[in-house]
């Protein structure tokens, strides 16, 4: 049987309606096993033939059962050697995909059920229906009453508010971790935008990793809300504070509520002052510890004459992205991109104003053609120029690793064909990754390559590629007849 075949909607996405082993028309015959229920394994169309077994799914004889394929083999899914272990792994990750989509299409079902019953009954109770389904979740899934209650609300968004998300979960093209941000971040907002975003983030859902997948979503609404961004931070920024959590063992948290590019600056001079501490002979401290012991003597000592040198000098730094035309007209900034923090997202234009006329803290970079930026130094520097450095850090926003989050201020810059190989010190072959990354590149048997626009082409030692986009292109300016005089 295939996949499809399990459900009673072959071929198309998993519809709440009365199937399975509890509903009392769904058995056959005296002794048949209902529907998609049976001891027959799964074999989902695309993932791979599996047989369900007492102990769970069983591969040993899968192997036998793959198509095989006309012509050169090595055009087929798996290559010319068949499966690896590697596919096994993908292949379980889509089962567990279609079998959280059809979990809550079933608790769907199973409260539609009960709430007929109950009007049946006259007692049209759902607060405590819902409470009484939560019971059963807890004791029959072993689960605790906040893990139900989140699984009873990923049914209700899922099955009632976000079809699209729902579809694709029960087809695999997602995981069930994208379908967790999806509900997280959408029902943050008003429900008339998340139903006009939905689509667009599907398709976000679809094509990336969890990871960048949360960062694209939250940037989408972000943008999408930029017109109200100005009123709703001035509303936002009235709630900052202070205020101390203790833990125990001697120990509590500092929490600062505070506006986000503040927040990102603090972190950011934390974690440089604290780099160039470990840079110390003898010292034994991890990051983490040297940035909350820096913060401690900077918030209870302020100037602190025994930080070295090197880590009494350091500052903040930000990246801030602005089309400068929106910092000289108002007109333009309502319809222009918004401006942009590293890290952050989209901030208000008057706040943009500010960052741009002010300390050397800020790294300002004006969407606007400008020539002269420095995009190669060929063979003659392995070190890029600071401008370079900065140039390629920013076209590409975060590490450009697969799935990777960390923001490319934090990264190193990473010559993609090696300069030890004839690598040049140049934008179309650097790119930033993050430590732990780079050492992979480097030890870890992977085949990186770079492509126009510093695309990352990551080849894995199973021989899966896998292209990272940067957040941005460098421009390519070519000049215009055009001899108006230049508004600034």
């Amino acid at each position: 049987m295939t996949f499809d075949d399990a459900f009673d909607t072959p071929g198309d996405a998993l519809e709440p309606g009365p199937i399975g082993p509890d509903d009392p028309g769904a058995g056959a015959s005296a002794g048949a096993e209902p529907d998609g229920y049976g001891p027959e394994g799964v074999e989902p169309d695309g993932i791979g033939p599996c047989q369900a077994g007492a102990d769970g799914l069983d591969w040993a004889d899968a192997g036998e059962d793959w198509p095989e394929v006309d012509g050169d083999v090595s055009a087929g899914p798996y290559g010319p050697f068949g499966p690896d272990e590697f596919d096994r792994v993908v292949e379980v990750a889509g089962l567990r995909a279609v079998m959280f989509a059809e979990q809550v299409a079933a608790i769907d079902r199973l409260r539609s059920v009960r709430i007929e019953q109950a009007g049946v009954a006259g007692r049209a109770l759902s607060d405590v229906l819902d409470r009484s389904l939560r019971l059963e979740l807890v004791a029959g899934l072993g689960i605790t009453e906040h893990a139900a209650q989140e699984l009873l609300t990923m049914t209700d968004a899922l099955v009632h508010r976000y079809r699209g998300v729902f579809e694709v979960l029960s087809r695999a093209e997602v995981t069930e971790q994208h379908a967790r941000v999806f509900v997280s971040v959408m029902d943050g907002i008003e429900p008339a935008l998340a139903a006009s975003l939905e689509g667009e983030a599907v398709g976000l859902a679809v094509a990336h990793p969890v990871g960048v997948f949360r960062r694209l979503l939250r940037k989408l609404v972000d943008q999408a809300r930029v017109d109200t961004l100005a009123q709703r931070q001035e509303r936002a920024v009235q709630a900052r504070r202070v205020w101390v959590e203790q833990v125990g063992d001697g120990m509590a948290w500092v929490h600062l509520y505070a506006p986000a590019v503040e927040a990102h600056a603090i972190f950011d001079r934390a974690t440089r002052m604290g780099k160039e501490w470990k840079k110390a002979e003898g010292e034994s401290r991890s990051l983490d510890q040297v940035r909350a012991d820096v913060l401690a003597d900077l918030m209870i000592d302020g100037t602190v004459p025994e930080h070295p040198t090197g880590v009494r000098g350091i500052r903040a730094s930000v990246v801030v992205t602005v089309p400068v035309l929106s910092l000289l007209d108002d007109e333009h900034a309502a319809r222009a991109d918004a401006a942009v923090v590293e890290g952050i997202g989209p901030i208000p234009i008057a706040t943009a104003r500010d960052l741009c006329g002010v300390a050397r803290s800020w790294m300002r970079v004006l969407t606007h053609p400008e020539t002269g930026m420095v995009l190669s130094v060929g063979r003659d520097s392995y070190e890029p120029p600071a401008a370079l450095r900065k140039l390629v850090k920013w076209r590409a926003d975060r590490c450009l690793a697969p799935g990777c989050s960390m923001p490319a201020s934090r990264c190193e810059i990473d010559h993609t064909l090696a300069w030890s190989a004839g690598g040049e010190t140049a934008a179309w072959n650097l790119g930033p990754l993050c430590k732990g990354h780079h050492i992979v590149k480097t030890h870890g048997d992977w085949d990186v390559r770079q492509r126009p626009g510093g695309v990352l082409e990551w080849e894995s030692p199973t021989g899966r590629v896998y292209l990272v986009e940067p957040e941005r292109r460098v421009p390519t300016f070519r000049p215009q007849p055009d001899t108006t005089p230049a508004p600034f």
